[in-house]
């Protein structure tokens, strides 16, 4: 017999998380209001969408490029009887005429930018892709929310966009950077860095637990491989109360976390859950773009003194809306080149910190070739 998701029992493993808020508390900025949550069909997104659709918006656009994931997330919404008005919305973030065609005929007046391409071999191979998605994107999205005058926009990000590894992580550390420098007074911008998320797509989980049912062996990239955890109940939470809270000065949220799990003692875990004694573990080796820890906060970055027991608040270093413009611009052109070598020496240059992968050095050399 297989073991689902719903059946892992997580005491023994991860410290309980409860979710400690009634969802109420987050009512004040959705109630009657016109809420946007890009990339709502995916994992993190439908899941902050449900919170959000029971918080009675007075419509609810769900934007999304994945045709399937777009009508599951709409369907299951749209079964609930009430007020709220689902708006279904098949399109990239990346399309800058889609997205101000929503902007203009919803005039969303919160934004949950959920929208990004997160798998980091995956991503590695896709460069472009990667950098199109949650940079281009982002700077559309940004841009168009502070022309229509949205009150909030909030960007789920990750803990990869610290000292970056990978291209995922060094757009997503650009998209930081991008809604710092545009937040003001009318649109307030923020990030918050995520960590690996239970039984979200693509995570470990539903993969070891595939591997567990056929037998294994399960696949570890590296026994000293370690990552965060939360619930997602605990991050839709999380994602609300930075969302709600209200700072002067602008900062990236990160949330409380405990203490990071080996991936080998997840993979045993699950091996043990599923009574399955003989299932062995097989170690492959870091992917490219992989780290052996995450990090959630920079050197160059210090903590607030607004933080609490569930959110921690960052600040580093501000860089010029100029620069950025000019990076972006840079970017631009890189990628109608499809210049691989000169999208790195831009990303570099944009976050200095980010050391790209031989994977992809020897991708851009062998392309200049």
């Amino acid at each position: 017999m297989s073991l689902n998701l719903q059946d892992v029992r997580w005491d023994g493993l991860f410290p309980h998380q409860p979710a400690t808020h009634d969802l109420t508390e987050f009512a004040p900025i959705h109630l009657a209001k016109s809420v946007l949550v890009t990339g709502a069909g995916g994992s993190i997104g439908s899941a902050l969408s449900r919170a959000i659709h029971a918080l009675r918006p007075q419509a609810l656009i769900l934007l999304d490029s994945s045709e399937q994931n777009l009508y599951y997330i709409h369907r299951d919404l749209s079964s609930i009887a009430g007020p709220v008005r689902v708006v279904p919305v098949l399109g990239s973030v990346a399309d800058e005429t889609c997205v101000r065609d929503v902007f203009e005929r919803f005039r969303p007046d919160v934004v949950y930018h959920a929208a990004a391409l997160k798998h980091v071999p995956l991503g590695e191979m896709n460069p472009f892709a990667v950098v199109q998605n949650n940079i281009v994107g982002t700077s559309v999205v940004a841009n168009v929310a502070c022309t229509s005058r949205t009150e909030r926009l909030i960007m789920i990000s990750t803990d990869k966009s610290v000292n970056p590894r990978s291209i995922m992580g060094a757009s997503k550390r650009l998209a930081e950077m991008l809604l710092h420098s545009m937040t003001d007074a009318t649109t307030r911008m923020t990030s918050i860095r995520l960590g690996n998320v239970l039984g979200s797509e693509g995570s470990v989980v539903p993969l070891f637990l595939d591997q567990i049912a056929r037998g294994g062996p399960v696949t570890v990239a590296d026994p000293h491989v370690e990552r965060y955890f939360l619930t997602m109940d605990v991050t839709v939470q999380r994602i609300l109360i930075a969302a709600t809270s209200y700072r002067e000065e602008p900062g990236i949220a990160v949330p409380v976390m405990g203490d990071p799990v080996k991936i080998a003692d997840l993979a045993r875990f699950l091996i043990e859950q599923a009574s399955k004694p003989e299932v062995a573990i097989t170690y492959t080796g870091l992917r490219p773009g992989d780290k052996l820890q995450e990090e959630f906060i920079a050197a160059n970055e210090t903590i607030a003194s607004e933080s609490s027991d569930e959110i921690q608040w960052v600040t580093g270093p501000v860089v010029s809306a100029a620069h950025l413009a000019t990076g972006l611009a840079d970017l631009l052109e890189a990628l109608n080149e499809r210049n691989l070598t000169k999208l790195l020496d831009v990303l570099t240059r944009l976050v200095p910190e980010y050391q790209p992968s031989v994977y992809l050095l020897q991708q851009a050399e062998a392309a200049a070739k």
